[in-house]
């Protein structure tokens, strides 16, 4: 799966530069400025090639880029989606942009940009619920549990023009019969664009030291104060975070989620609960029922298959321990995948150690798992090979297909 590319500017010194669209860290090549990509919901615009004065009208298409998982009789199965979905309902206009949106440069939306933007009719759940429905044709019957992991909220702007029929403005080519005499482009509420990107400046609030990470990172890291930061609202707000030390050198650290939930309609609160819930060969002990029980799940992007295995792994496993809250001395490998994603596969977790599946899986539509609070914890893997390890709790990975994840 490949990344579009953003036609952009420096925000400091107006350089050209070329985004990726995994990209949030911005280092100007040029003033050496970096730069943060501050935004809830990216906005995107595809090229046109419209004849002069043709008033452009722009389309809203939804994007959709993860892993979606399905619990099925057989277990949960996967596949990796990218697709698009037009954000307004209309026999006129396409329903999806197809594959362009990876062969063409796009640019971000801003005020400056002339036309006329429609606005989304249909909101993104909405459009997601008809993407799953849609994809959930591949996988068996009944479907227990679905989700979405990993995909970032964007919206595809497209431009078209109307003469006599609706016109694809990338091709200049009609995308729809004569239009009757009743079409009226201006019963679909739109206007100017009035939305801008938002850069801040990678710097720590706590001390103003340079913020570190790589281009795709989510959280950085300041190594001034010890500090870990993850971008809110307005700026960056600090996250509580910890390392799992280890003898020996650690070739890099990589970040998990341990996430705190509340469950309802299966008792998963302690440690007693999940030994019973996984059916685990252990005789319960009584401390056992005043330990908490938390979820895990990777804060990287990494392949269905190895998502899942990690998420199940270490919430069986239940790391705990006095961490210490300081950012280890060895490489970090950057946060690619937001909590809230993470959150989304916390039922899925439970699908994947439940027991026995034939009996619990037809209750899962029926528990509720609600996330509370989240804590950042980077583990240590060791290098054999071209293989990273974490022995304790039997987690591996190929650095090949690692470094191809952060496409997904």
């Amino acid at each position: 799966m490949s990344n579009f590319l953003i036609d952009y500017q420096c925000p400091q010194c107006g350089a050209p530069a070329t985004l990726q669209e995994t990209d949030h860290l911005f280092a100007c090549e040029f003033c050496k400025v970096k730069s943060y990509l501050l935004s809830r919901v990216y906005r995107y615009l595809l090229p046109n090639s419209a004849p002069e004065g043709k008033e452009l009208i722009y389309l809203p298409y939804w994007r959709f880029k993860g892993m979606l998982f399905s619990c099925v009789p057989d277990g949960i199965q996967h596949r990796i989606v990218d697709v698009s979905h037009l954000g307004l309902t209309s026999p006129y206009f396409p329903p999806s942009l197809g594959l362009r949106s990876q062969t063409l440069k796009l640019k971000f939306v801003s005020p400056d940009t002339k036309g006329v933007f429609l606005r989304p009719s249909l909101k993104y759940q909405e459009a997601e619920k008809i993407i799953e429905e849609r994809l959930a044709a591949v996988f068996p019957k009944p479907i227990y549990t679905q989700g979405f992991i990993g995909e970032a909220l964007s919206i595809i702007y497209s431009p078209f023009y109307v003469n006599g029929r609706v016109y694809d403005a990338v091709l200049n080519r009609s995308t729809s019969p004569d239009l009757p005499p009743e079409f009226d482009i201006s019963q679909y509420q739109g206007g100017p664009a009035n939305w801008e990107v938002k850069f801040v400046p990678a710097l720590c609030p706590h001390c103003g030291w340079d913020l570190d990470g790589e281009r795709d990172s989510l959280a950085l890291d300041c190594v001034n104060c010890n500090s870990v930061w993850f971008p809110g609202k307005e700026g960056f707000a600090n996250i509580s975070f910890a390392h799992i030390p280890v003898g020996g050198d650690p070739s890099i650290f990589l970040p998990f989620w341990r996430i705190k939930a509340r469950t309802s309609g299966i008792a998963l609160d302690s440690y007693a609960d999940l030994v019973k819930v996984a059916n685990l060969p252990k005789v319960v002990q009584e401390e056992w029922k005043s330990k908490e029980f938390r979820f895990w799940a990777p804060a990287f992007k990494v392949r269905p298959e190895s998502f899942m295995k990690f998420s199940r792994n270490l919430t069986l496993s239940q790391p705990d321990g006095d961490w210490p809250h300081t950012l280890p001395d060895a490489p970090l490998y950057p946060v690619t995948l937001p909590v809230q994603e993470a959150a989304e596969s916390l039922k899925l977790t439970l699908a994947s150690f439940i027991k026995p599946p034939g009996i619990m899986y037809p209750r899962l539509p029926d528990i509720e798992i609600d996330a509370e609070s989240f804590f950042l914890v980077y583990v240590p893997f060791h290098e054999r090979g071209m293989e990273l390890y974490h022995e304790p709790f039997r987690l591996r990975i190929n650095k090949n297909l690692l470094a191809y994840a952060r496409h997904l």
